[in-house]
């Protein structure tokens, strides 16, 4: 027996949030599928919480920084913990970020990380996305990813302290351990 899996696209699944098909439900879509998303235990939520309100006092008017927000992309629109975007806020009254509008995005891992490592990856740099932060709780590092080259990152970082400078912005100095909620 062969199944045969139907690939929503963008339109789809808005019409399933407009119709209320999908409401009370937890989802994403995520390359074509319409995916459960993972619970937030209270620590992912502090560690996200926190990371916004880092990354908010460090850019300031210079970037709008979107927490557990959703972005649309070619195939998918995933909800990052934090996506930081082109400012300001009103031009997002009628859509969600496009690839084209974000800096980065970041995502905290607890349970997720097989995905987030994986898929997510994947899904970010088809789209252009030019870098991927990954707060893995579990393992108490920042994995960031860069040097976005033929749908690839190319560099990976793993970091469990110390300075960091987005690409988008050299001179701003993010503090990792403000992500590294204990």
């Amino acid at each position: 027996m062969t199944l045969t899996l139907t690939q929503w696209s963008v339109e789809d699944y808005h019409a399933m949030i407009a119709a209320g098909i999908l409401q009370d439900r937890r989802v994403e879509l995520l390359a074509g599928d319409i995916v459960e998303m993972t619970p937030e235990s209270p620590l992912h939520y502090s560690s996200a919480k926190q990371g916004t309100r880092h990354l908010e006092s460090l850019l300031g008017d210079r970037a709008e920084v979107r927490f557990n927000g959703p972005i649309t992309l070619a195939n998918s629109e995933p909800e990052p913990d934090i996506a930081i975007v082109h400012p300001p806020a009103t031009r997002y009254t009628s859509r969600h970020p496009g690839p084209a509008d974000v800096f980065w995005v970041v995502e905290v891992s607890q349970s997720s990380r097989q995905k987030d490592l994986s898929l997510k990856q994947q899904i970010y740099a088809q789209a252009g996305i030019p870098e991927y932060w990954l707060v893995d709780l579990v393992a108490r590092q920042l994995w960031v990813f860069r040097d976005l080259q033929n749908n690839i990152y190319n560099t990976t970082l793993k970091l469990q302290q110390g300075p960091l400078s987005p690409l988008a912005f050299p001179d701003v100095v993010v503090e990792v351990e403000r992500f590294l909620v204990i």
